[in-house]
């Protein structure tokens, strides 16, 4: 595929059942929707269908703008972002009950996702977020506690999402064919109460532990926090090692760490 650029992830989702499932997984009729990554518009010709109030696509690469641009010439609800995710600030166009759509480029995926968790309002307004991950990558984020996946992407995710629905896509429903089998999460925000101001502090937390996964926690810890606010930490074994220790735990010490 010509317009395919390996630089910047591009696999095409050509698939059609796939399309209508993934974009059946929730009712967009006159509501508001953002798509990440719109490529060639497989994704945007279906969601357009279900008539959405509006529709915003995010596109970084130019030529597919201009081919998008030609495409939807005519659909006056539809507005095209020539921009860098990363860079493109997604909550200022969020309206309220807004539904996300993202088949994201595998090399930026979990960047993207971390982006959308630092949001500075929460609960945010967007209702549903469905994105496409590489399916090594998907398990980590929804990986349980305990389980062989669980690690800094699922404390993350878990603290302001939940998972709705999910499900496998294979590397045949895509032109160019990846290497690897997709997995498409759905995520709903936790209406919550954040008692962790920032997550980037919860970011930076699990990058101090988990970049030493095999240590006990003690020694890090002790770095972090005094004797008195280690205390404060229920059900804490500090010859724990950083994955051996609840998600709940982690929090409470971003949330002692943020009150120093």
């Amino acid at each position: 595929m010509k317009f395919a650029k390996k630089s910047l992830g591009q696999n095409f989702l050509s698939d059609k059942n796939i399309i209508r499932k993934i974009i059946n997984l929730i009712n967009i009729k006159n509501k508001d929707v953002i798509e990440i990554g719109p490529g060639l518009g497989a994704l945007t010709d279906e969601i357009l269908k279900k008539k959405p109030k509006s529709l915003f696509v995010i596109e970084k690469d130019f030529l597919l703008v201009e081919k998008l641009k030609k495409k939807y010439i005519k659909n006056n609800n539809l507005k095209i972002f020539n921009d860098d995710i990363l860079k493109f600030n997604i909550e200022k166009i969020c309206k309220n009950k807004s539904i996300i759509f993202g088949n994201l480029p595998y090399n930026i995926s979990s960047q993207i996702l971390v982006k959308i968790l630092n949001f500075k309002k929460w609960t945010p307004k967007f209702t549903d977020l469905i994105l496409m991950f590489q399916k090594e990558l998907g398990d980590k984020i929804i990986g349980k506690f305990s389980s062989s996946n669980y690690g800094r992407l699922s404390i993350l995710s878990n603290y302001r999402l939940d998972v709705s629905n999910k499900f496998l896509v294979s590397p045949s429903c895509f032109f160019p064919k990846p290497k690897v089998n997709s997995l498409v999460i759905h995520f709903t925000p936790k209406k919550i109460t954040p008692s962790i101001k920032y997550i980037k502090n919860l970011e930076k937390i699990t990058n101090i532990f988990f970049s030493n996964k095999r240590k006990m926690i003690n020694k890090n810890l002790k770095k972090l926090l005094n004797e008195k606010e280690i205390k404060k930490i229920k059900g804490i074994n500090l010859n724990s090692r950083p994955s051996e220790i609840k998600p709940e735990i982690y929090y409470k010490i971003t949330e002692l760490l943020e009150k120093k």
